[in-house]
């Protein structure tokens, strides 16, 4: 299939679902109420992506049919008109920070040609991401957390106490916070959202120059598919806690459970990401409310073309609701 059929009319339709999903999260912003949150905003990228002239299927969701009552994989989004098309979404990533009005909650969206997102399973994986500019293979999945922090800090010409790793804050990765540590590392640990933690290695302002650790498997398609934008290196394997996990990966079609995927191995071709900030954060603000006006900040890349473009906008929310 052609990589001409993801358009820029497309491009910039894409923006206008996250920050729709992101307005509607925003509302329930610190009243600790997780699953309102989600729901806002799944309710909210749900219609939003019905009017998109696509014919979309989910490919990485909320769910399975049976664990999400929309926007589960397989569903099939869009007009039904125009190019066949993957789409990976987290309406609400983060929803734990949002409901306590913690920094670096995102909505996020990758639309690509059909066949181009790995279908992963919604288990866990292991990841390691850098930033653009580097050799290849400067870091890797299967070297220590010592070798990796002192490969980077010698390609970047720089201490290892130069370096910041982003991680997330879990018991499961004591051994590893212990042995970034005594490379003499700087560690940020954050409480969720690791499609930011690998985006931020490729953007300066962020200060993170490694993302390292277990998250989701489904995020780590969404961030590959914005590394494969904005430049960087990614690698990931799936991590499964029992046989179901296993089965739950065979039935998406995962035929090898021990394979190291890389960027372009889980986001293909032309691919299209977009995030707005539900909360404040060190890549984008989150979304502002002053009576009716809303302002929200995205960030919309494509993979074919290199273009990052960054996108403030305001909206008036009484006038939208009113009859056309």
């Amino acid at each position: 299939m052609s990589e001409d059929i993801l358009d820029r009319n497309l491009t910039l339709e894409v923006v206008r679902v996250t920050e729709a999903a992101a307005i509607a999260a925003s509302e329930m912003m610190g009243k600790g109420d997780e699953k309102a949150a989600d729901q806002a905003a799944v309710d909210a990228m749900r219609s939003a992506l019905n009017k998109l002239d696509i014919k979309g299927k989910v490919v990485i969701g909320e769910g399975e049919r049976d664990e999400a009552p929309m926007l589960f994989i397989g569903e099939e989004v869009g007009r039904g008109e125009g190019p066949e098309a993957d789409i990976a979404l987290d309406p609400l990533e983060g929803t734990t920070i949002t409901a306590k009005g913690l920094p670096n909650s995102l909505s996020v969206l990758a639309i690509g040609s059909k066949g181009s997102l790995l279908h992963a399973p919604d288990v866990y994986m292991d990841k390691i991401a850098v930033g653009g500019g580097l050799p290849e293979a400067v870091v890797d999945l299967d070297a220590t957390p010592a070798e990796n922090i002192h490969s980077l800090a010698k390609a970047k010409n720089l201490k290892p106490s130069e370096i910041v790793a982003c991680i997330l804050d879990r018991p499961r990765h004591a051994e590893l916070i212990a042995a970034v540590r005594g490379t003499g590392a700087r560690i940020q640990l954050i409480g969720d959202g690791d499609v930011y933690g690998v985006m931020a290695t490729a953007m300066a302002e962020t200060g993170i120059d490694i993302y390292m650790g277990i998250g989701g498997a489904p995020e780590g398609v969404l961030a590959a598919a914005a590394l494969r934008c904005i430049g960087g290196q990614l690698q990931g394997r799936l991590v499964f806690r029992n046989d179901d996990e296993r089965v739950r990966a065979e039935k998406v079609g995962i035929a090898d459970l021990a394979a190291k995927y890389t960027m372009s191995e889980m986001a293909r071709g032309d691919v299209i990401f977009s995030a707005t900030g539900v909360t404040d954060g060190a890549m984008l603000q989150g979304v502002k409310r002053r009576g009716s006006m809303t302002s929200t900040h995205s960030v919309v890349m494509r993979s074919r073309t290199g273009t990052v473009r960054w996108i403030k906008a305001q909206q008036d929310l009484e006038r939208r609701r009113l009859p056309s």
